[in-house]
């Protein structure tokens, strides 16, 4: 019997070796990841008690780097020349974030096939056939070209490649121990790949095809009408009636309408909820007599976080703020004299050109009437496991035919057959855009910092402590007819080119404006009068007018006024729907009155608790698809997106007999718009009711239906993941913290005199990308209660700060 027992436990045993060593599907080998020895039990931190200096001896270095960490985990980074500051950077970055920094950019690169294996190669293939790395190989080409830029990128690289030298397997991020593979070498060119991939987040929405099938369908007046080229309520960035201070140059010749060929595939809608806000108020409206300056980009909420904050000393640059993990510099920030920060401008980059080919070899395309050469770019993939794929992208002069015809996209929003033209495909210098940002002293540098930079096009705030704020809407914007790109385009016709650039100087802009404060929302980023054509289509306006309401208002500003209006909830989509919605709902039913009470003394905040935001957010969309269903979405066949919630509003309360609130799918009736309101907010309550299984109550509380969760990078990852955190907000609000996307940086600088500069900071997340470190989320807290850290800004090592916790020396080795 003993040896029977023996022999079932060695069985076991073996039997469990061998399951731990080898993958299951899609699951990776677990004996690494669960080794006492070098799984992840070896990633655990603590706060280390305040200790001696740590001395490290660095290949590359040129001279001695101090590196001071202080309470929250952020590294203020001392070197005695550009060379060392950026190896620096680059060291310290990789120590807190290597497996984010290297996973974005295998994802940017078309490469999770060699991570996760085949269930990535459409995801790949997709990243790799728009252009990412073709786009990214340009930009490094531009980067590489300024001397600056290049010591910045290959420091920076030769730091991270520094870190990732002295790893063990034990040491490896536990992310890394997960999936069962090993960091390699960073390359220069990671970083570039890493700042195309913004441009992916931030401009690569396209509506043209959906556009093109409402052209086709209902002709061009309705698709005018419907979808007009600028909303009937607005607070454009730069104020009406802002002088030009240029010349305009002549607007290309409009091409003749084109109505391109549809799509048999079901569009898919951008996320509405991202966005950011900025603003800065002047010495004139502040309590100190000199500017303030506030912003939060609206990003994807994660962890690890989107951010890293540093701040990076050296001769000539002493700067505090947040970047990316993956690039050199800060991108958001200030220093002793300025400050300055980014919103998203949306701005029309992307056009697609139906292709003409010669034949079915696809070796030529018609253009200018004549035929030309296609160029191949041939792609492989490596996928985990050995198997190796190759595909072959056509590129015309517009750029690479994403899909073919016979091929099926794995974005439905992309049409097949056609080129792509794309901002992101051009060579560009956004490193040395950020590194004279970081060391701009007055609003003449600032300018000519953005003279450098290209894509995502960002409205870019300034403050100086000469008592300046401005605010350029500022990329690389191609010079186009008005509305061109709003439809596909006859690729074709070389009248259908983009014909240059705006130039650079003639971007929209204002400084010191008589209101006293700049400020961007997203919104329009001019009323109409402005000269050249940026896009047709903007963010929703109610966080732009929002703003610029409480501003107007505003005056002795503080950092504490500026962080409420950061953290306001106010929802002035209700104020502007809500009296309409409810006007017609008269006589409200038994199953009616509680909802309606509700709405009637809601005070129009969606904080946390609040039930009326979640009913009026199931409502309004809810009334709005019973409205336009029947019209834009219906046909699975052609795709169309559905006119704007404020256009749907104005034609509410200007046109309340339209023909579009019947639907015409009911051949015997004609629906009213109040037989919809009703419909829709029985249809409300109903669905509510199901979702939680509860009557109406403190179970529909907002930020139970919002749920906004800060997900780990690696999807299920929920153990590693801070889920259904209590929070306000939502789209179109001030604070736009949606289910998955929110203010992913939240800083504000009262400039100063004599270094006197003083910034306020917090992301949702930590400083270390280790979900063992006391420092992965210890920043979530504070970030959801709408409040501020102080951020230390040190002007020299010799500078003595109890925050400081921990000394770190990097010698020349």
């Amino acid at each position: 019997m003993k040896v029977v027992k023996t022999l079932v436990t060695v069985g076991i045993t073996v039997g469990l070796c061998y399951a731990l060593n080898r993958g299951w599907g899609n699951i990776p080998p677990m004996g690494n990841f669960l080794s006492p020895f070098t799984g992840f039990w070896t990633n655990a931190e603590a706060i280390a008690p305040k200790s001696e200096p740590q001395i490290l001896n660095i290949p590359g270095l040129q001279d001695e780097v101090t590196v001071e960490y202080d309470e929250t985990g952020v590294p203020h980074i001392f070197a005695q020349n550009d060379h060392d500051l950026y190896l620096a950077q680059g060291y310290v970055t990789a120590k807190d974030r290597l497996w984010q920094m290297e996973f974005q950019t295998h994802f940017a690169a078309g490469r999770l096939t060699e991570i996760v294996g085949e269930k990535a190669l459409e995801q790949d293939r997709y990243q790799r056939r728009m252009g990412s790395v073709f786009g990214a190989e340009k930009s490094f080409e531009g980067m590489m070209e300024d001397p600056k830029g290049k010591v910045a990128l290959e420091a920076y690289s030769d730091g991270i490649n520094a870190y990732i030298s002295q790893l063990k397997p034990r040491d490896y991020p536990v992310e890394y121990k997960l999936l069962g593979y090993a960091p390699e070498p960073w390359t220069p060119i990671k970083s570039a790949l890493f700042l195309k991939n913004m441009s992916f987040v931030l401009a690569s929405g396209t509506d043209d095809l959906r556009m093109t099938n409402i052209l086709g369908k209902y002709g061009k007046a309705i698709a005018e009408e419907l979808f007009p080229n600028y909303p009937f309520k607005e607070s454009p960035i730069i104020p009406e009636g802002t002088p030009l201070d240029f010349k305009p140059i002549p607007l290309p010749k409009a091409p003749v309408d084109f109505v391109g060929m549809g799509s048999n595939k079901v569009a898919e809608e951008r996320d509405k909820g991202i966005g950011s806000n900025n603003w800065a108020v002047g010495g004139e409206k502040s309590v100190t007599g000199l500017p303030i300056l506030s912003n939060d980009p609206h990003l994807t909420l994660s962890l690890p976080s989107i951010w890293y904050q540093v701040q990076l000393t050296a001769p000539g640059v002493n700067v505090y703020g947040s970047t990316m993990p993956g690039t050199p510099n800060v991108i958001i920030g200030f220093n002793n004299d300025i400050a300055w920060g980014v919103t998203n401008v949306g701005a029309d980059v992307v056009d697609w050109y139906q292709v003409k080919f010669k034949d079915a070899k696809k070796e030529e395309y018609w253009h200018d009437n004549q035929w030309k050469k296609i160029q191949k770019r041939i792609e492989t993939y490596t996928v985990k496991g050995g198997k190796t794929v190759v595909d072959t992208v056509l590129y015309t002069h517009h750029g690479p035919v994403v899909y073919l015809d016979n091929e099926k996209p794995i974005r439905d929003n992309i049409p097949t057959g056609h080129a792509l033209r794309w901002i992101a495909h051009e060579k560009s210098q956004e490193l040395s855009a950020f590194y004279h940002l970081n060391r701009a002293k007055n609003y003449d540098e600032y300018v000519k910092a953005l003279g450098y930079y290209s894509a995502p096009a960002q409205n870019f705030i300034f403050a100086s402590n000469q008592n300046d704020i401005a605010l350029w809407v500022n990329g690389k914007f191609p010079l186009k007819a008005r509305e061109q790109g709003k439809y596909i385009l006859d690729g074709t016709n070389p009248a259908a080119d983009w014909q240059g650039f705006i130039p650079q100087l003639h971007n929209p802009h204002v400084k010191n404006p008589k209101r006293g404060f700049v400020s961007s929302a997203n919104q329009s980023s001019t009323d109409p009068k402005y000269p050249y054509y940026i896009n047709w289509e903007f963010a929703p306006a109610e966080r732009g007018r929002r703003i610029n309401t409480r501003l107007q208002t505003m005056n002795k500003a503080t950092v504490d006024s500026l962080r409420e209006l950061q953290n306001d909830n106010y929802n002035l989509k209700a104020e502007d729907w809500l009296p309409t919605m409810l006007s017609f709902v008269q006589k409200p039913s038994q199953k009616q009155m509680a909802a309606v009470r509700v709405l009637q003394l809601w005070n129009k905040f969606n904080n946390p608790d609040e039930i009326g935001p979640t009913i009026f957010t199931v409502w309004v969309e809810l009334l709005n698809n019973a409205i336009w269903e029947d019209d834009f979405g219906y046909d699975k066949n052609i795709p169309m997106k559905s006119p704007s919630h404020a256009r749907t509003l104005q034609l509410i309360l200007k046109q309340p007999d339209a023909k579009w609130f019947d639907d015409v799918r009911t051949k015997d009736k004609k629906e009213t718009l109040t037989e919809l309101a009703n419909v829709t907010l029985n249809a409300t309550i109903d669905s509510l009711t199901k979702w939680q299984n509860a009557p109406m109550g403190t179970a529909w509380a907002w930020e139970k239906y919002k749920s906004t969760d800060i997900k780990h990078l690696i999807p299920g990852l929920d153990a590693l993941s801070k889920m259904d955190v209590k929070i306000g907000g939502g789209s179109g609000i001030v604070n736009a913290t949606t289910g998955r996307t929110g203010p992913s940086w939240r800083m504000i600088v009262q400039l100063g005199k004599d270094k006197s500069v003083k910034g306020y900071g917090v992301f949702p997340g930590g400083q270390s990308g280790n979900p063992g470190s006391p420092h992965y989320d210890d920043m979530i807290e504070t970030w959801r209660k709408g409040e501020l850290n102080s951020l230390l800004f040190l002007q020299n090592k010799e500078e003595k700060s109890e925050r400081i916790k921990q000394t770190l020396v990097l010698k020349k080795k």
